[in-house]
């Protein structure tokens, strides 16, 4: 199946000397934005909360814990999305040197273009997301959240990774022609996505199995 064949290319590529260069830059990126949420919870805690017990306020510091762990469930498909507009060249050209040497290699996108799909993707996705929040109360809200991020990313993670290779209008039309398996492919990355502390290689991770699953699908 695809899908299998995909995930473990991609793992094996988070070996290559190339690949956790781009990791550590990711995991730098994406520790650092949360960890700048997480200082913004707390200030905002020291501005509206000053509570004459010690115990309330060490408790308010649990809970701003506790929301940042949902923060990262909830965000990290759109910080992936965001941070594969950043990361994708560099993982796309490392992953077709390695596996593709044979096809043609995709075509760099420009710096900004690159960052406006991905900052497209990821306002798509946060939009989508708040839209179905109420969903999520439900006893399969965590069942909803999965499909509705497995959509989301595989969308949004197939069309960056097709960019490089046609016109973005194009990459939407063949995103489309090829949806039911677009989805089914977004599905892993959902459930890397809602895992702490696994969740924060879901950038990187997610853009180098694209780069496969876009090849593997486009072939046929």
């Amino acid at each position: 199946m695809f899908i299998i064949s995909a995930i473990l290319r991609a793992l094996d590529d988070l070996t290559a000397p190339a690949m956790r260069r781009v990791l550590l830059k990711s995991l730098g990126l994406t520790v650092l934005l949360f960890a700048a949420l997480m200082a913004a919870a707390q200030l905002a805690l020291a501005q509206f909360a000053d509570l004459p017990w010690d115990w309330a306020e060490t408790a308010l510091a649990w809970l701003a814990g506790l929301g940042l762990l949902a923060a990262m469930v909830f965000l990290m498909g759109p910080v992936a999305a965001l941070f594969a507009g950043l990361f994708l060249d560099e993982v796309a050209e490392a992953v077709e040197r390695a596996h593709y040497p044979a096809d043609p290699p995709g075509r760099p996108l420009p710096l900004w273009p690159g960052l406006w799909l991905g900052l497209q993707s990821a306002l798509v996705m946060l939009a989508v997301l708040l839209l179905t929040l109420p969903l999520w109360f439900l006893a399969v809200g965590a069942v909803i959240k999965v499909l509705v991020d497995g959509w989301l990313l595989g969308r949004e993670f197939f069309i960056l990774a097709a960019a490089r290779h046609m016109p973005a209008g194009e990459a939407r039309a063949l995103r489309q022609r090829l949806a039911g398996r677009v989805f089914l492919a977004g599905l892993p990355l959902a459930g890397l996505a809602h895992v702490p502390l696994l969740n924060l290689f879901a950038p990187l991770l997610g853009t180098a199995y694209f780069v496969h699953v876009h090849k593997l699908l486009a072939g046929r």
